[in-house]
């Protein structure tokens, strides 16, 4: 059994900061106390008051493999991640080709081996077209499903009513949602290329993109989930209304 004690370390864990010792034992945390005494043959790593913090999990990265390792790829990406104290990830489905099916998904899987610094996982991506694959797909293989219901890429968006009520009611694992409201979006951008025509600029995104979009689809997946009973997950939650639904 492989064991080290990191002694003399200025601790985060449960909302308290604290000095004192911890000892992992097989690469897991065994014990966490004060004067712990080192036992035979144990690697002892004095911290001399330097912090010790938890891993923290990042829910949504988007590290470019395959397809477009140009931008990054698994092994760059997951080693930047761990130098900035994260130990797990779950990286996005819209790769090329994006992640559609089980095939694909094992694919990213075996990519992973060896390469990445960190824990890890892959959502399974959803469309207009790959009902089936969702309703198929082991949940012990993903850690949910990530349903684009506005603004995506290549054929990622969801916009069918029928087959996004589909996916929250046969989804296996808890759906995970990027919610913004396409036709709004387009509707705005209509009119301010009406207004400004090719003078358009980045002040004006987020008036483009509006909260209200962002609002109204956010309430249809919150009413999807809770017509069927579907673990849902709101990424990058952009608005105080927003977050306030939640909150009731």
């Amino acid at each position: 059994m492989s064991s080290t004690l990191i002694t003399n370390a200025r601790m985060v864990n449960e909302g308290r900061t604290f000095d004192g010792d911890l000892r992992i034992e097989n690469g897991r945390i065994a014990q966490i106390g004060s004067g712990l005494a080192p036992r035979a043959g144990e690697e002892v790593i004095d911290a001399a008051g330097r912090w010790l913090l938890p891993g923290m999990i990042d829910d949504q990265v988007h590290f470019r493999e395959p397809g477009l390792t140009h931008k990054g790829d698994i092994a760059s990406e997951s080693a930047a991640a761990v130098a900035g104290g994260l130990t797990s990830f779950m990286d996005m489905p819209n790769t090329n080709p994006p992640t559609l099916d089980s095939t694909i998904l094992e694919a990213k899987y075996e990519l992973a081996k060896g390469r990445a610094w960190a824990n890890y996982g892959f959502y399974h991506g959803a469309s207009n077209d790959n009902l089936e694959a969702i309703r198929v797909l082991d949940p012990k293989k993903a850690p949910g499903v990530k349903v684009f219901m506005g603004a995506s890429t290549g054929n990622m968006l969801v916009d069918n009513p029928e087959t996004l009520d589909a996916i929250f009611r046969d989804c296996p694992t808890p759906i995970i949602t990027h919610c913004e409201d396409t036709p709004m979006i387009d509707a705005n951008m209509k009119a301010f290329q009406e207004k400004y025509g090719d003078a358009l600029t980045p002040d004006m995104h987020p008036d483009i993109r509006s909260r209200e979009a962002c609002i109204k689809s956010t309430r249809l997946a919150m009413s999807l989930a809770k017509k069927h009973g579907t673990r849902l997950h709101v990424l990058h939650i952009s608005t105080a209304d927003e977050l306030a639904l939640f909150e009731k």
